[in-house]
């Protein structure tokens, strides 16, 4: 199968699928750059994440008075 036919095929194949991204690209992390701050962000998101995972774990730890979780 030559290039074109292969590329033509592909074409083919996301039209009549419905496709509009390639799943390799949701599923593989992305190599362009982040900014400092971005990373800053994500960071306090996931730590507020964490934060608020852990109140509620403690939360029903107390209704069910089950041991306290051991630190990650």
């Amino acid at each position: 199968m030559s290039s074109t036919d292969y590329e033509a095929a592909v074409a083919a194949f996301l039209r009549k699928k419905g496709i509009t991204r390639c799943p390799t690209v949701c599923a593989v992390p992305t190599q362009a750059s982040v900014d400092e701050a971005d990373r800053a962000a994500y960071r306090d998101y996931v730590a507020a994440q964490e934060a608020a995972r852990v109140e509620k774990l403690k939360s029903f730890q107390q209704i069910v008075h089950l041991p306290a979780p051991e630190p990650m």
